[in-house]
């Protein structure tokens, strides 16, 4: 993992996880909102996902 997801760090009640099969170019962030795949700006970018997000299912942050 390059970095810790902000998610992960902001304790989003969320956040599931990373799959990382050893190579960091492949590895993926994902929550209940992104079941697919977090978006950069949210998982290592400095959107606080608040506000809805398109594709987010209509879930956002919430803490733990």
């Amino acid at each position: 993992m390059i970095s810790e997801p902000n998610c992960h760090k902001r304790q989003c009640k969320h956040f599931i996880g990373v799959t990382n099969d050893g190579d960091e170019t492949t590895e993926m962030v994902y929550c209940t909102a992104f079941p697919d795949g977090i978006p950069d700006v949210i998982a290592y970018g400095d959107n606080p996902h608040l506000i809805l997000f398109e594709g987010d299912h209509g879930i956002q942050f919430e803490k733990e």
